[in-house]
Parts: structure tokens; sequence; C-alpha cells
């Protein structure tokens, strides 16, 4: 058998495979061989028909099956000798002159090759590295909301000063249905705040979404309403209320403090708001790296330029999956996943270019990081450890989870190596700057 390659252009590809009969003949003839004692022609007994009646019923199919299976074989192997880095896989392609009576049988598959490129993660750019600052408002915000937290409901029939409502946000034409508890100290204008004061369970009250709080995206949490639709949004929203509540603020005390974070490990105020510090500028470190690692992400996407095979993967896509997909499906699928495949070469190419490597040790070590945090998320805070390996044991025993676990280790070591060397320059904001930024505003 003759086996090639021809080039199309850098991403493109076709494999030309010459089959002639001393590629399949032999298996052909030990089939019709095997086939001769069970044979059934009419006018003959079973295993008494003539070899040449034999070949002439069975024989075209045998060979189209044994040919079938020479050239899956040939094409397995030529593909692993030749190591081709491909996108998708072969699809044949279509000979409307094709006959499987020619003494040579030529078949032909198409490949999309991945495609050769410079990786410069170090280019310029104009990407921040934010870090978020826990200002006095929020922590003073914070240790109130504990106070109340653990302070003592005080039911009242009529809305006053420093009372929670809660009750539920309704404008049918925008789709909103939202429960929700407020102070009256969330308004931006105490116009509104007044609007409630005197009311009683099942009153009804009416506001403006527009300037309702000092931060449109409030609207996202308080009414569920989608980052995209919150500015300038100047609908009247009814709300129903439901429960009137004044609260006795918790007493900061050791007690209090015990009850937070064990007997003895916070003693003050001060150390209440030191601890209530670091914890909010660790999230809010989390939240800046997952922006970081999405902000160099875009820019080596918009910035590193390679061909992708996209015609040949548009095919290939309307052949993969359960469902069939018609070409207008395909080429819209391909357009949803085309910049998730442009970071994943882009991806490979930075991890194979800094000689990183994910092994093993690296997915167990992350995974029982995972599985510690999740745990003490649940109050299991010390673990035995062969309590945790035995769960990472389960998990990694799971190719799903092997699989999952792997790309976040993946997108870890990126940002890893996103922060040494894409040259961010570094910002420091409060945490409502960075939500701003966030949502490029």
């Amino acid at each position: 058998m003759d086996i090639k390659r021809v080039a199309i252009d850098a991403v493109n590809e076709v494999i030309v495979m010459t089959v002639t009969p001393m590629d399949y003949k032999g298996q052909v003839q030990k089939r019709i061989n095997e086939k001769m004692p069970l044979a059934t022609v009419k006018g003959f007994r079973k295993g008494a028909v003539p070899k040449d009646l034999v070949e002439k019923q069975y024989g075209k199919g045998i060979k189209i099956e044994e040919i079938n299976k020479v050239i899956e074989l040939a094409l397995s192997r030529y593909l692993q000798s030749e190591r081709l880095n491909m996108l998708g896989s072969p699809l044949p392609k279509i000979n409307g002159n094709f006959s499987w009576d020619d003494a040579e049988l030529v078949f032909e598959y198409e490949i999309g090759l991945a495609p050769e490129f410079e990786l410069n993660l170090e280019a310029e750019n104009d990407i921040v590295k934010y870090v978020v600052k826990a200002d006095t408002k929020l922590i003073e915000e914070q240790v109130q909301r504990i106070q109340k937290q653990f302070g003592k409901a005080i039911p009242h029939t009529v809305v006053a000063e420093n009372c929670d409502v809660t009750g539920t946000f309704i404008n049918e034409e925008k789709g909103i249905n939202a429960k929700a508890t407020l102070s009256l100290t969330i308004f931006k204008d105490r116009k509104t705040a007044e609007l409630f004061l005197g009311k009683k369970v099942d009153d009804v009250v009416t506001v403006n979404t527009q300037g309702l709080f000092e931060d449109d995206h409030q609207l996202m949490d308080v009414m569920k309403i989608g980052h995209d639709d919150v500015h300038e949004l100047a609908v009247e929203v009814a709300f129903t209320i439901e429960a009137i509540n004044g609260t006795e603020l918790a007493e900061l005390n050791q007690e209090l403090f015990d009850k937070l974070f064990g007997e003895g490990k916070i003693a003050s105020l001060d150390e209440l708001k030191a601890k209530i510090k670091m914890d909010a500028e660790n999230q809010f470190a989390q939240q800046s790296d997952q922006k970081l690692l999405a902000d160099v992400t875009n820019f080596l996407i918009d910035n590193t330029k390679f061909e992708l095979p996209s015609e040949f993967l548009k095919k290939w896509l309307q052949t993969v999956g359960d469902k069939k997909l018609s070409p207008a499906e395909a080429e819209a699928e391909y357009a949803r996943s085309e910049k998730g495949l442009r970071f994943q070469l882009i991806e490979g190419k930075a991890l194979a270019q800094s000689n990183i490597q994910i092994n093993f040790e690296d997915l167990k070590a992350f995974t029982t990081n995972a599985i510690r945090q999740q745990m003490a998320q649940y109050g299991q805070t010390n673990p035995t450890d062969q309590e945790v390996e035995s769960i990472v044991a389960r998990v990694l025993s799971n190719q799903d989870e092997v699989r999952r676990m792997s790309e976040q280790v993946a997108s870890d070591k990126m940002l890893q190596l996103f922060k040494e060397k894409a040259n961010a320059k570094t910002k420091e904001v409060s945490y409502q700057e960075f939500i701003a930024a966030s949502y490029g505003e």
C-alpha cells in the first residue's frame, strides 16, 4: 500500500492511500474459504456450492469489508508514525468516479493541522493587575452585618428607622420577581427610604429602579437583573412587604468572637476588623487573579495571529456527536467554539515554551487542597490525612473528575505564568472600583 500526504496549505492536507489487490486478496480468499461450508445457493446442498458461485454471491461484500479493515488499520498506524498534531479527525473525501472494481483503489482523507505560530507572553499591553483593598467603610459594614446576623430579631408591626424589610420586587414587563431583605439605608435617596416608613405587612411600595441605589450594580443582587440591563434602567417596581424586623445588635464581646472564629482566636474589636480585612482581601485577590487570567487570555487571543483549518473543522463538526449537524448548525457551533479552540492552542504553546508539565503529583496536590477547602466550608477544619486521601483517591478514580481537575491545574499554572511574564501594571483599588473595572466601566 502506498500512503502519502499532499499539502493544501499550512493547516490543511489530504492523506492519499492507494490500495492494490496484494493488500487484501489473501484475506478475502481466506474469508471465502471459511464461507464455503456455510454458503447456501438455490439448487445446491449446503456446503456443496462451487467456489465461483460463492465468490459471485459473497465476494464483493467480503472484499469491501476487508479493504475497509486494511485502510482503517493502515490509516491509524500512519497517523501514529507521523505524529501529526491534528485538529479533529480525518474525513473521507467523496469521489464520484470511485469503483470497487478498479485494480487500484484510491482513498483520500482530509485532515486539519494545528497551526505553527509564535507566542510572546511579554508583549507590551495595557493589562492591569488589581490589588483590591478593604476600606474602612466595607469593614464597618461587615462588623454591622455580623452584629445583625447574631443579634436578636424583633418583629415590628410598622416600618421604622433601623428596620429590615423583607418582601418581593415585581415588574412583570421586565420579568422581575425577586425576594429581598433590605435595610432602609441601602437606598441612595433619603426620600425613597421615607416611602417605607409607617408601612405595614402586605402594603405595597412602588419605586423606580433609576438611581435607586448608590451603585446600579446592586440591582443585580437585589432584583436579580442581568448586568447588561442595569444601566439606565428606569422602570417602576412594586415591593410587597412580607415581614418587618428590627434587630437588637449582638454585643461585640469575647463570646461572639469565640463563636465566630474559635476560642481565643480573636480578643478585641481591632482584631476582628483586622481579620475581616484579611479575609476580604484574600477573597478579593482570588477575584483579581481571575480577572487577570481573563484579561491576559483575551489579549493573547486578540494579538496572537494564526490560521485555523476552519472549513475543515466546520465539516468535521457535522459528523461528530450523537446528533448530526446541518452546515448552518456547524457554522454556528464553530463560531461559538473558535475562541476556546484558539486559547487551547495558545495555552498548550505557553506551557510547552515554559517547559511546564502537568503530572500526577500536581493533580493530586491540587485535588487535596481543593478537598480540604471544601471540607472547611462545611465545618470540618481538621480532617485526618487518611480521610482526605480517601476522598482524593475516589475523585481521581473518576475520569471526568480527572479531566476537570486537570483543566483547573492548567488554569492555575497559566495564571502563575501570566503573573510572571505578562508585565501587567499593578493598581491598588477599592472593591467598588474593582467591580467598575471588571465590567468595563
